[in-house]
């Protein structure tokens, strides 16, 4: 298998409101629709969709969402065989989408909290052999920490959200990914300096050990650091519908480009250009392209 993703699987709920309320007020809003979501899983649908062979490991509940949450998975040809059923609630995002693209998301994990180390453990097999391990933190940190160490193979590490994982495990990541925001988090996490413009927050990182880092940059693009190497990739300029799930967009667009032999800053072009496609459409896997769909910027 090119890629296995250990990670999460979620249900998106989906509002769109002309504006983010303020804390205490109420607002109608529109939407309401469920859709696959979750780092995992997106990042997964990405690479899939775009014609990589990738195999997600996770987790859904014995409940209504898990069939949603998994429908576009394995239309776009994911592998889910690992993926297991157990007693829970299957993961839940709440995303409200403003008139102005923007959003915020509010994640309940239910299942994908028993994606630890035990779990991962029974599904050792597609990460020992994957040539290419992508990693997020919407799970567990021993569960990341285990298939870290059961890699055997790239690992990339997107770690969105920013939690505490062990520090070897983290130091696998060729590149660690990460957008401005998680970059100055993780380097707190590690005990530097958070602060700087993106060329010193790659630097600091590679100094901390990564050896190799990109950074998303929304529309400015990313920021590839490699060997004291730093190369800006620009992105097309597009009009952004709903920015949710470009990151995501990207990642596994990233990778899908990484194992079919493409440098980091090819990759990294690559991705831009797939993100930028995603927020033309709204909704994450949903607005993911196929390896037929005109990109932009090409």
């Amino acid at each position: 298998m090119s890629i296995c993703v250990v990670g999460s699987i979620n249900a998106d709920l989906t509002v769109n409101v002309e504006r983010h309320p303020v804390p205490g007020e109420t607002l109608l809003g529109g939407g309401g629709g469920i859709t696959a979501g979750g780092k995992g899983a997106n990042q997964a649908c990405a690479a899939a969709r775009l014609g990589a062979e990738v195999v997600l490991v996770g987790a859904t509940g014995c409940d209504a969402n898990s069939g949603p949450a998994t429908a576009l998975l394995d239309d776009a040809g994911v592998d889910l065989t690992h993926v297991e059923e157990v007693d829970s609630v299957t993961g839940l995002a709440v995303i409200a989408v403003s008139a102005d693209g923007e959003n915020t998301i509010i994640v309940v994990p239910g299942a994908n909290t028993e994606v630890g180390a035990d779990f991962v453990d029974r599904h050792a097999a597609p990460v020992r052999e994957a040539e290419l391990v992508l990693l997020q933190g919407e799970i567990p940190a021993d569960g990341f920490a285990r298939a870290a160490e059961l890699a055997t193979g790239r690992v990339v590490v997107n770690l969105a959200p920013v939690v505490e994982v062990p520090r070897e495990a983290l130091l696998r990541a060729d590149p660690l990914m990460a957008n401005e925001h998680e970059a100055g988090l993780i380097l707190s996490q590690l005990g530097l300096d958070g602060a700087g413009t993106p060329e010193e927050l790659a630097r600091r990182l590679l100094g901390a050990g990564f050896a190799s880092v990109v950074l998303t940059l929304g529309s400015a693009g990313a920021l590839v650091a490699q060997d004291e190497v730093f190369e800006h990739v620009a992105s097309p300029a597009v009009e952004a519908i709903d920015t949710v799930g470009a990151g995501d967009a990207f990642a596994g667009a990233f990778c899908h480009r990484v194992v079919e032999g493409d440098t980091l800053v090819e990759a990294a072009r690559f991705a831009c250009r797939v993100g930028a496609f995603s927020v033309t459409l709204p909704g994450a896997q949903p607005s993911y392209p196929s390896s037929t769909d005109p990109l932009p910027g090409m």
